[in-house]
């Protein structure tokens, strides 16, 4: 089934956005199609565009405290379309469940958001008793390498002295059941490029060449038995991973001139930046070799504590599902990063994670219902 037979506006809506192949960071009109469902509510909507990345910003009062629904258009590529058992971009219902690119990661959530806001806001006089201010951050560029959407959307907001005091991210946080997982924080993550320096020369003269490869073998060898650091109660230690390495000109006889390593740390709140940096060039300084290495930081690790959205965000899931929650640090990076820097109390909450970025891409019917009653739950939690 390729229509909405349930009467679900949650899912029409997802159905909507799923329609729309909006690969990173090309919107394909999700943008256009949420702010129109938000403008009828009365959000003031504003368009903040930056290079080929599709943003808005909308909000509805103007009084604190800010409550923002976080989200983004973008998905990452269906991989072979031949793989799937329906097409990636036509969303289909099979036995309760909605398939489609996008459907968890995060079309399902940012419908959920819509539609809870239209039934929170249906309530007679709520408008104009409205104790705070509702707002969305939408983007195109959560996907791909994040630096035209959310980040600069942030920076706007920031100028202007416009604070978002809560925030709820839509990010599939759930595990096996909606709402039974929410994230409250995230670790950083820090990425090096790393050249060793060496002469290039014909392998049978060893002696007239400098190999780096084995002059790096034991810095990097140090490198990856460091203990970063301990972790805390909200995160496991530091992680230190190469992820590629680089030599050589291909052929067998040559010993290459240079060595190239990438790596990343994934680091927690009982390190900073600073203090990774300095000691990774205390390690390779200690060793022989010349180096050069370059930095480029992804996020800084993020948490939030003892938050009035984490207990009422428990209560709400508990009265819709049933289910007591668990928080968590672990997973990847989010937008949330550049967000809750700012001091905004954020959590990420959204449907099952099991099919994200995967061929077949699902989620629950029932699971989007279930997320947009606890998202209203929240509304009018916080709202009071």
């Amino acid at each position: 089934m390729t229509s909405n037979e349930n009467g679900s506006q949650t899912l029409d809506l997802a159905m909507q956005l799923i329609s729309r192949p909006s690969v990173t960071p090309d919107d394909q009109g999700c943008n256009q199609l949420l702010m129109q469902r938000l403008q009828l509510l009365g959000f003031k909507t504003e368009v903040m565009n930056f290079g080929n990345v599709s943003n808005f910003w909308a909000r509805l009062g103007d009084r604190s405290p800010v409550f923002c629904f976080a989200g983004h258009t973008d998905v990452v590529p269906s991989g072979p379309i031949e793989k799937w058992q329906t097409p990636p971009f036509e969303p289909t219902v099979i036995d309760g469940r909605l398939f489609g690119r996008g459907a968890a990661d995060m079309k399902g959530s940012l419908a959920a958001m819509v539609v809870a806001c239209e039934r929170y806001l249906s309530k007679p006089g709520i408008i104009e008793s409205l104790p705070g201010s509702i707002a969305f951050l939408v983007t195109s560029d959560e996907e791909g390498i994040a630096a035209d959407g959310t980040r600069k959307v942030i920076e706007v907001l920031e100028a202007r002295q416009e604070k978002i005091d809560y925030c709820l991210v839509g990010e599939p946080s759930s595990e096996h059941s909606t709402g039974d997982t929410i994230k409250i924080g995230r670790r950083g993550s820090l990425h090096g490029r790393l050249r060793f320096q060496g002469v290039q020369g014909h392998i049978a003269y060893p002696h007239l060449a400098t190999n780096p490869v084995h002059k790096a073998l034991a810095p990097l060898q140090a490198l990856c038995l460091e203990q970063w650091d301990e972790g805390n109660e909200a995160f496991p230690p530091t992680s230190f991973q190469i992820s590629n390495v680089k030599a050589g000109t291909g052929t067998d006889n040559v010993i290459p001139g240079e060595f190239e390593i990438l790596f990343n740390f994934r680091y927690s709140t009982a390190s900073t930046e600073q203090s990774l940096r300095e000691r990774t060039e205390k390690i390779l300084s200690a060793h022989d070799i010349p180096y050069q290495l370059d930095w480029h930081l992804s996020g800084e690790p993020f948490l939030t504590l003892n938050s009035r959205l984490i207990d009422i965000a428990r209560a709400s899931i508990l009265k819709v599902t049933g289910v007591q929650t668990s928080t968590s640090t672990a997973g990847g990076t989010s937008d949330g990063r550049f967000i809750a820097p700012t001091g905004t109390e954020l959590i990420e909450l959204g449907p099952c994670n099991a099919s994200i970025h995967k061929v077949d891409e699902n989620v629950s019917i029932n699971a989007l219902e279930e997320l947009t009653t606890i998202y209203q739950e929240i509304l009018t939690g916080l709202l009071r």
